[in-house]
């Protein structure tokens, strides 16, 4: 059958647009498919029959009166929303009906509140959401992008994001990176100096792989930023430039200071043990270095990524430390948290425990703790689940756990179980080519760290070393601290020690009461200018000529290179 001779009603019932006509006594004399489904009658039913008797609510009389055509009137015809366009039918210059369009919009309508929940969505969101059209113009800014960067959605929307960031809003795009690269990107930004972000940019494609729009979320993580940076503030990790005594292992920047044989031994082993998960016990007195060495072997080992929980088995009270280290699930005792609490060895799956003092931990845990390096698994107080733990356990003491085995305040399995590498780590005493390295180390630390400009006198130096340091490196460190901030002098003098050190210290020669006078003097010159912060106004200050200062301080200063 020829397109020409197609008959219209074949055409009509083919349109997914319900079709009536109507004479101009407002009796249908024709009614699609698609408008019989729409009002659920058959053809016998509507020929001859009103209008109003199938749409009581229709406004065809109106266009008859009229004369007028409508078009995009909204109505509802049994019960569904739709729009209505009204056109006459002439004859002969003679108006003999009315035809009718009905387009059903209840899947449009279904539609754009679909849309509207995902722009309510997208308004709730706590990230930050920003989308740009294929040509990088933005297109919709969400609340949470203006209050996290300050950014107004009007000063944004239409702009493209090359023109925003030549007007200062953006350092760099990530949305015209993406347009480019074709894929997701995510970079590090500061707005205004204060706010870190973490921005990612991802690609929405069509259904020809192009590019239709990014949609770009800002995540505000200045609180992690501020987090890191105290962490980085309480790490300690000291290092003097170009120190040949630091020993650091391949991509670590872990340090520790030596240069005695002893020590060589000790980080010989560590080197060679650091990457097994084997149980190790660092032992030796207090304040030698036992926790530098912990740091130093997790960090060179295979779980340096994953966390590090260190535990003072001594600091903890023994009714708390049971649950600090287990956990325990809610309702487990009085006083218990409602949600439970994740002990710290299961925070430290996969990952390393330093048990600090384990000499220290009361018998009804050590049995416990066994229990975990035997059958590496953990159960929560109050819980009858176990949960599998992977964790490598370094432990510190300074005190005889052998001794406290045969009095029966430890375990002799536990202690076993510890012990399968043990490192001694030596006091001062017994290392003293380690001494002054530590000196110049820590000395020339809390300089840089307080930006002071100080040195030790050589007989000061000399007393440092003859000490015998009963507190270890951590009693080398503090007063190494102590005399950069509270001595105000340039240089440090045997008198600026405390009281302690002079009675270890016998100098070679006793000095003069020349010399004696000279250092006092010396004392009170170098006080004045610190506090006046000229030659001229200390020596305005003393009563003295400028010349008389200035040649003194020439005169210590070439004694000081000699």
């Amino acid at each position: 059958m020829s397109l020409q001779v197609i008959e219209p009603e074949i055409i009509f019932s083919s349109m997914r647009n319900g079709i009536i006509v109507v004479d101009q006594d407002m009796k249908v004399i024709f009614m699609n498919g698609y408008a019989q489904q729409l009002l659920k009658i058959f053809e016998s039913e509507y020929l001859g029959a009103e209008i109003k008797q199938f749409i009581p609510n229709t406004k065809i009389h109106n266009v008859l009166e009229s004369g007028e055509s409508t078009i995009g009137v909204k109505m509802t015809i049994n019960g569904l929303p739709c729009i209505v366009n009204r056109t006459h039918m002439y004859q002969d210059g003679q108006l003999i009906g009315v035809v009718s369009v009905i387009q059903d919009i209840s899947e449009m309508e279904d539609y754009q509140k679909h849309l509207k929940n995902m722009e309510k969505i997208i308004e709730f969101s706590t990230d930050g959401i920003y989308v740009v059209n294929k040509e990088g113009k933005t297109i919709l800014v969400n609340s949470a992008y203006e209050k996290i960067t300050g950014f107004r959605r009007q000063e944004l929307l239409g702009n493209h994001m090359a023109d925003l960031m030549g007007r200062g809003y953006f350092d760099q795009s990530v949305s015209l990176l993406v347009l480019k690269e074709k894929k997701q990107i995510s970079i590090l930004q500061t707005i205004d100096g204060k706010k870190d972000v973490i921005v990612t940019g991802n690609p929405v494609f069509d259904e020809q792989g192009e590019i239709s729009m990014v949609v770009t979320s800002v995540r505000d993580i200045t609180h992690l930023s501020n987090m890191a940076n105290e962490l980085r503030k309480a790490k300690t990790i000291s290092e003097i430039s170009h120190n040949r005594f630091s020993f650091t292992f391949d991509g670590s920047d872990q340090k520790v200071v030596f240069k005695s044989p002893q020590m060589k031994e000790v980080m010989a082993k560590v080197e060679l043990v650091a990457p097994f998960p084997t149980s190790i016990l660092l032992t030796g007195p207090s304040g030698t270095g036992k926790e530098v060495v912990a740091n130093l072997i997790h960090h060179v080992s295979n779980r340096k990524d994953k966390p590090f929980i260190k535990v003072n088995c001594g600091a903890i009270p023994e009714q708390l430390l049971e649950s600090e280290l287990f956990g325990y699930e809610k309702g487990a005792f009085t006083g218990a948290r409602q949600d439970g609490k994740i002990g710290l060895l299961e925070l430290a799956d996969q990952g390393t425990v330093l048990l600090d003092e384990v000499g220290e931990l009361p018998l009804p845990l050590q049995v416990k703790l066994l229990r975990v390096l035997q059958e590496k698994q953990i159960q929560r107080i109050g819980s009858s689940k176990i949960k599998q733990l992977n964790i490598r356990i370094i432990s510190a003491t300074n005190r005889d756990l052998k001794e406290l085995v045969a009095a029966g305040k430890f375990r002799e399995d536990l202690f076993y179980r510890l012990q399968v590498v043990e490192l001694y780590i030596p006091p001062l005493n017994e290392r003293p080519a380690d001494i002054q390295t530590l000196i110049d180390h820590f000395f020339a630390y809390y300089c840089r760290l307080y930006n002071m400009d100080k040195i030790l006198a050589v007989e000061t130096k000399k007393i440092l070393q003859s000490y015998q340091w009963p507190g270890n490196v951590r009693e080398l460190k503090n007063l190494m601290e102590s005399m950069v901030v509270s001595v105000p002098s340039f240089k440090i003098e045997p008198m600026d020690l405390p009281p302690h050190f002079h009675k270890h210290f016998t100098p070679e020669s006793p000095a003069s009461l020349k010399q004696q006078v000279e250092q006092i003097e010396k004392r009170i010159i170098l006080d004045a200018i610190q506090k006046h912060t000229s030659i001229r106004k200390a020596a305005e200050f003393l009563c003295v000529d400028h010349s008389t200062l200035v040649k003194k301080l020439k005169k210590w200063e070439n004694e000081r290179i000699g």
